[in-house]
């Protein structure tokens, strides 16, 4: 009891309550990058100190940058830079008549348990299983959902059709091939790039020591839903959802019947979905090949049918049929589709033909023209990851490759540049303070990651770091941008478990759209129109435009999370696919 009456009378001379003023990966930093804190005050500042949370102690002292004016929040940005630190433990910064900042931890593990919980959340994100995140997080669970499904009568079936599966998108219960298409395309390249150091990570998923590492059983989960949306002349439906959305209410209470949904037409099933399913089941063809080779096999093969069935048709866009009203994903150009799946095919088998396919029409998805940005990947813009893909095929046209290669350095520099030149010190631009802005970010991240492992230039990979500073706290609302994680996280998705279970936390390891200055949705057109687009934003349930979560924005947080884990080890982040890595197996 002496001990505890010590701690109670000694906690008041340095613990107070945090400002966001001073913003921080609230997650924390590695040992060996830069460790950049900001600060954002009217009152002056000109020192800072890093304190021990334990107990106050000071163990760095440093002297605040000049301001800098950052151009899409409207804030004047002074940099606490204290990346000579080498002490580990947990940490906060102090700035005199500004205040403390959150708790930080600086490890080279420090991101291990994050990377697990934003990977975990797909497991919370399961359709048609019983969920129980079990004692981590106590109580967040659902009974089995979405147990029935049919042919609605734009798929050009009619019928029962078995419900198999996969995850729920995003805030809404439907399962969509396109947005599952780039999301778990990104989870398999980051098993690939760095599955050295994560086929060992126990998951605490129901398959959790079968002999396969858990993360594939995680991502196998959705492959067998994409699976059962092939029909048997190869071509694929876009998407299985009710004809609307449902309430906000738990999964197991939405009795919508769940239909697998066409184009309305023939041939039924849609271009771009066959293309990202393609691409996705090559991907999985050689990676579960150590693990579960017939699942491979079968993965493989249903890739090849999809291409053969693209062959035939090439562009069938798909919208909406009459009556239904969930989400589109309507793409009406599906060619980067096509060359993505051409692309892994080739990775894949190594079969010419998907080679000569590739050659014959890359140049149209090359680097723009000096003077245009780059898009990073999106549901709507896989060029770039077929591209990328083919760089790193064994065999590939010699000439591509190099173009690729030449074009990813022109493009990382960009990116890798524009931290130098606003106060956030991040990749994003104003044209990308848009829906799904943090998941832009996270795909520039994912993108200066992957030019790291390809280009060699770690350079690269410290840039990346930056942008996922950003996500976990160092932005202009001192907010962690991801559910249950850091000190100061944001509290009310756009996310029917996390509303519908009566509990005050959100369901964990979710991260929010952000900043989106379109302001789509009745919430965010009440605030006001004159504020930056990096500060249009709100933490309220009812912001679908700005604050739902979606697999495709969490899915490149995941792969930058376990590039930083690498960066931790002390090496470069340099994973698999290229066979350059350490971890390599």
């Amino acid at each position: 009891m002496k001990s505890i009456a010590l701690l109670i009378l000694v906690a008041p001379l340095f613990a107070a309550n945090p400002t966001v003023e001073i913003k921080v990966d609230q997650v924390g930093y590695l040992p060996n990058a830069s460790k950049i804190a900001l600060v954002v005050s009217k009152n002056p500042a000109t020192e800072f100190t890093v304190n021990q949370s334990r107990d106050g102690k000071v163990v760095f002292r440093g002297n605040l940058s000049a301001s800098r004016d950052d151009y899409d929040s409207g804030d004047r940005v002074q940099a606490a830079d204290f990346t000579r630190l080498a002490k580990t433990g947990q940490f906060y910064v102090d700035v005199p008549g500004v205040g403390r900042s959150w708790d930080f931890d600086v490890t080279p593990e420090v991101y291990d348990k994050t990377w697990r919980t934003a990977m975990r959340s797909y497991y919370g994100q399961r359709c048609g299983i019983a969920v129980d995140l079990g004692p981590e997080f106590p109580g967040y669970k659902h009974a089995a959902c979405h147990l029935e499904g049919a042919y609605h009568p734009s798929s050009g079936k009619t019928g029962p059709k078995p419900s198999a599966g996969g995850w729920h998108d995003a805030g809404d219960y439907g399962r969509y091939i396109v947005n599952s298409g780039i999301s778990t395309g990104t989870l398999l390249w980051a098993y690939e790039f760095y599955g050295g150091r994560l086929r060992n990570v126990n998951l605490a998923i129901p398959e959790s020591g079968n002999g396969q590492p858990d993360m594939l059983n995680e991502i196998q989960w959705n492959l067998k839903w994409m699976l059962s949306m092939q029909d048997s002349d190869g071509g694929v439906w876009q998407k299985q959802t009710s004809e609307k959305f449902c309430d906000f209410i738990m999964p197991e209470k939405d009795k919508l019947v769940s239909y697998v949904i066409g184009t309305g037409s023939e041939p039924f099933k849609s271009s771009c979905a066959a293309g990202d399913f393609a691409a996705v089941m090559a991907i999985a063809g050689r990676v579960y090949r150590p693990f579960n080779p017939a699942f491979a096999e079968k993965c493989s093969k249903a890739a090849q049918n999809a291409f053969a069935w693209l062959e035939k048709h090439t562009n069938v866009p798909f919208k909406n049929p009459p009556g239904v009203s969930t989400g589109e994903y309507g793409d009406r150009n599906c060619a980067d589709e096509q060359l993505w799946a051409a692309a892994e095919l080739f990775r894949t088998t190594g079969d010419k033909t998907y080679s000569q396919y590739f050659v014959d029409r890359y140049a149209a998805f090359r680097r723009p023209a000096v003077g245009e940005e780059d898009e990073p990947p999106s549901w709507s813009n896989v060029g770039s990851l077929a591209l990328w893909t083919y760089a790193m095929a064994q065999n590939a046209d010699p000439g591509a490759a190099n173009s690729i290669r030449h074009d990813l350095i022109a493009a990382a520099d960009e990116i890798a540049n524009r931290a130098n030149n606003g106060g956030y010190r991040i990749s994003l631009v104003t044209r990308d303070y848009v829906w799904g802005s943090n998941g832009i970010l996270a795909n520039y991240g994912m993108e200066l990651m992957v030019a790291s492992s390809l280009l060699h230039n770690d350079r690269y990979a410290q840039a990346a770091l930056e942008d996922l500073h950003y996500i976990l706290g160092r932005n202009t609302f001192s907010l962690s941008f991801v559910t249950r994680v850091g000190e100061n996280p944001f509290r009310h998705p756009h996310h029917r478990p996390s509303a519908a279970d009566g509990k005050d936390e959100p369901w964990p390891g979710l991260m929010s759209g952000g900043p989106n200055k379109g302001r789509q949705d009745d919430v965010m057109r009440k605030v006001s129109p004159d504020l930056a687009p990096a500060k249009t934003y709100l933490d309220d349930q009812g912001a679908y435009s700005a604050n739902e979560v979606a697999i495709n924005w969490n899915a490149p947080l995941v792969f930058l999370l376990a590039g930083a884990e690498e960066m931790g080890d002390g090496v470069p982040a340099r994973g698999g696919p290229t066979g350059r890595g350490r971890h390599q197996r």
